[in-house]
């Protein structure tokens, strides 16, 4: 095995199964039934399905040797032969210590004290599963176009415009010119005038959002630099991407939908994003943050005026 080889096989195995059942987790409602069949099967067995031989795990999962294959590409491997070379490294480490129970989901007759119990352990997955999936290098390429963009649009809906409202103040506070758009009609007036230097991003975690992608394609036919935040890398907004950032879930249930859990992903990304920006921006960043600081605590320190007598 070259050295080359080596890297890439390090870098697949990094975080043992844990990684590999957030990769299932992210990317499973986008796979068929059958390819969630093979994926569910190696993420909840590395063991035992590193002993079948592609043909044997089709049978196991009742599915072909293409489907098993396709899975394995998908979840990031050239071919089954290095998913099963991951699934031995994973079983090893498993033997250190099995993984955490899983809580179950939220019922209406739960006490408020459980409540917070599950949603703590579903916000510490979803943050687990994210760190997991996100690809660094796009994470390096958004950053690097978001540092030196002479404008930057953020398009998102629902619960997605709030976390776009986040990344657009977070940015303004080092000096950047960022605007968040939630307005369908005003995200595409903006993105028109865009241009090569500009960044657009587009929040969405179902990577559907026609309000969202809309915007994000007429920036992306102007020549800005696009950025999408999904749950879905392979949705439609993937298409008019230059880099896809992608994020986790956690459960969905009646009691807290997608658009409620997705946020925990998408603030992280966000963050994420920030700090590489100021990073490479901190001789410009560091005094626009303390002077924005500086404003603050002065205003709220202002005493306001009384109206009781």
């Amino acid at each position: 095995m070259t050295q080359q080889a080596k890297e890439t096989f390090r870098s697949r195995t990094a975080g043992g199964g844990t990684a590999l059942a957030a990769k299932v987790r992210t990317l499973g409602p986008s796979m068929t039934r059958s390819m969630q069949r093979v994926a569910e099967a190696v993420a909840s067995d590395p063991a035992g399905c590193a002993r079948l031989t592609v043909t044997a795990l089709a049978q196991h999962t009742g599915t072909s040797e293409a489907t098993v294959v396709r899975t394995a590409r998908i979840l990031g491997y050239p071919g089954y032969r290095d998913l099963r070379l991951a699934l031995a490294a994973f079983a090893a480490q498993q033997e250190a210590g099995a993984p955490a129970a899983v809580t179950a989901d939220i019922a209406v007759d739960d006490p408020l004290a459980d409540v917070v119990a599950k949603l703590a352990h579903d916000e510490r997955q979803t943050l687990a599963d994210t760190a997991a999936g996100l690809d660094v290098g796009q994470l390096e390429a958004a950053v690097a176009a978001l540092a030196t963009a002479r404008r930057i649009d953020v398009y998102g809906t629902g619960a997605s415009s709030l976390v776009g409202q986040d990344l657009a103040q977070k940015l303004l506070r080092i000096g950047l010119i960022a605007h968040a758009h939630s307005d369908p009609h005003l995200a595409v007036t903006n993105a028109v005038q865009l241009r090569q230097g500009d960044v657009a991003l587009a929040i969405t975690h179902s990577g559907g959002t026609v309000d969202v992608i809309e915007p994000l394609r007429v920036a992306f036919d102007q020549g800005a630099t696009t950025v999408a935040i999904t749950g879905r890398p392979d949705s439609a907004v993937a298409q008019y991407a230059d880099h896809v950032l992608t994020t986790s879930t956690s459960r969905e249930s009646e009691l807290r939908p997608a658009a409620m859990s997705s946020r925990t992903g998408q603030l992280l990304v966000v963050d994420c994003l920030f700090v590489g920006v100021a990073q490479r921006t901190y001789e410009r960043a560091a005094p626009a943050l303390s002077a924005s600081y500086e404003a603050l605590a002065h205003r709220h320190h202002q005493p306001r005026p009384t109206t009781r007598p």
